[in-house]
């Protein structure tokens, strides 16, 4: 029975190049994915409700009240998730009947929503992939160590590159933030006038606090994982 059992454990190790594998796979992509899940949960009616009525909000000097900006943004937020077809977006009206957005703005968030499609779907494809290595790992006793490892490390890397980012938020946001449109918009697609609805619905303040927010939370999510492995690591067994 026992010769039976250590039989089908070693069936279930993975090889010592595999769990270097996918221990690899773990620490790289914590650090993106913790970003990409927080990024997503703040894409959300809930967090614009909260930051409009934040103190301190920067009010609209164009005239746009509070229910203005929620009439207008949530709408403008749900469109990034409707089907592909869908080009609502520019049925929205003002109380006159003029079209809330312009011809740039509904270009510039037509390509928002073809990133954040993009985005959503490369976010669920290494969730899998990253799920798919630590059970790879955590399956067999012998690689369980090698998993709190992965994600001590995963953490340690995550909180670095963190504090990076929240520094440069603090300090440097215009570049962080040009850098970021860069990635995924040509030229000066991204770039509108104050006037302009987009950026009267979404002033600076609500992306510096959403960065901070992302940034801020994936760092306390990676303290909390790093702890967990640590205390993982103290308890488990020494490799064999």
């Amino acid at each position: 029975m026992e010769t039976t059992r250590s039989s089908s454990e070693a069936g279930l190790r993975p090889p010592a190049w595999l769990a270097a594998v996918m221990h690899l796979v773990i620490v790289a992509a914590m650090p993106l994915l913790l970003v990409l899940i927080n990024a997503r949960l703040l894409m959300s009616e809930a967090y614009i409700r909260w930051e409009y009525s934040r103190p301190g909000f920067p009010g609209d000097p164009y005239g746009f009240t509070q229910e203005d900006r929620l009439r207008y943004a949530i709408p403008s937020l749900n469109y990034l998730f409707s089907p592909p077809e869908s080009e609502t977006l520019g049925d929205l009206t003002f109380p006159d009947g003029t079209p809330i957005y312009n011809e740039r703005e509904l270009s510039h968030m037509h390509d928002v929503k073809v990133v954040t499609r993009q985005l959503v779907r490369y976010g669920f494809a290494l969730l899998g992939i990253w799920g798919v290595c630590v059970v790879g790992l955590a399956i067999h006793p012998t690689t369980r160590r090698v998993l709190y490892l992965a994600l001590f490390r995963g953490s340690f890397l995550t909180v670095a590159l963190i504090i990076v980012g929240l520094v440069t938020t603090a300090t440097s946001f215009n570049w962080l933030f040009a850098q970021f449109h860069a990635l995924f918009f040509v030229g000066n697609s991204w770039i509108f006038p104050t006037s302009d609805t987009l950026i009267r619905l979404f002033p600076q303040k609500f992306w510096v606090d959403a960065f901070v927010l992302i940034f801020g939370g994936t760092f306390i999510e990676a303290l909390l994982l790093g702890g967990a492995a640590w205390l993982l690591l103290k308890r488990a067994s020494p490799p064999r």
